[in-house]
């Protein structure tokens, strides 16, 4: 998993119930939105995240519809376990840095 994907999904885990657009996430984790919105595409495809389109008018509102994003149940737990996984060192990393001499 990136660490791009890591950063979208816990700005997403943040607030599991909230709902983000597209750009207010891109925001959130500093991403540029044409990062942001294939690991969207990716996590829901996946199952990982539910979308939705804003039911505007673009004319009124003077721009357009942003698309909403939120975890999904199953999606918030395998979000959950795969960035508690990706922040615990491999014990072939750990080994590896205890050779170098950075772990005691």
């Amino acid at each position: 998993m990136t660490l791009q994907t890591q950063m979208v999904l816990g700005a997403l885990l943040s607030q599991p119930a909230r709902e983000l657009y597209g750009l207010e996430l891109a925001n959130e984790t500093g991403l540029m939105p044409g990062t942001t919105h294939p690991i969207l595409m990716r996590l829901e495809h996946e199952g990982w995240v539910a979308s939705r389109k804003e039911d505007i008018d673009p004319r009124q509102e003077k721009r357009p519809a942003r698309r909403y994003y939120r975890l999904t149940a199953t999606g918030a737990v395998k979000a959950s376990e795969a960035l508690t996984k990706a922040r615990r060192p491999s014990r072939t990393a750990l080994r590896g840095l205890a050779e170098e001499g950075g772990v005691g």
